[in-house]
């Protein structure tokens, strides 16, 4: 069976370096990246620069799934402000399981 991880090369801050994501994050990456009307290396390029820690596929993971969580960032907003912004206005909320 062929795994559903894909790994392609993309250029960060002029240097080629490859990235393992599964097909639907590179499509929903995409889609953000026409979305903002950026190539898809500054796009990631932006992620890596904000990224605290963690590699560089789950970062991206992680933004896509904040992406759509938030319904979609507004125009201009950074990686990850909206994450930064719903920690600051939501509490968590605990549910027993």
């Amino acid at each position: 069976m062929k795994s559903p991880v894909v790994k392609r090369s993309i250029v960060i801050a002029g240097h080629k370096t490859s990235v393992s994501l599964e097909d639907a994050f590179w499509k929903a990456l995409k889609e953000i990246a026409a979305a903002r009307h950026v190539t898809l290396s500054d796009l990631v390029s932006t992620i890596d620069s904000e990224r605290r820690h963690g590699n560089l596929s789950s970062a991206i993971r992680l933004f896509v799934l904040d992406h759509f969580r938030s319904g979609g960032a507004r125009p201009g907003a950074t990686a990850h402000e909206g994450t930064m912004e719903r920690q600051q206005t939501q509490p968590a909320v605990i549910r027993p399981s």
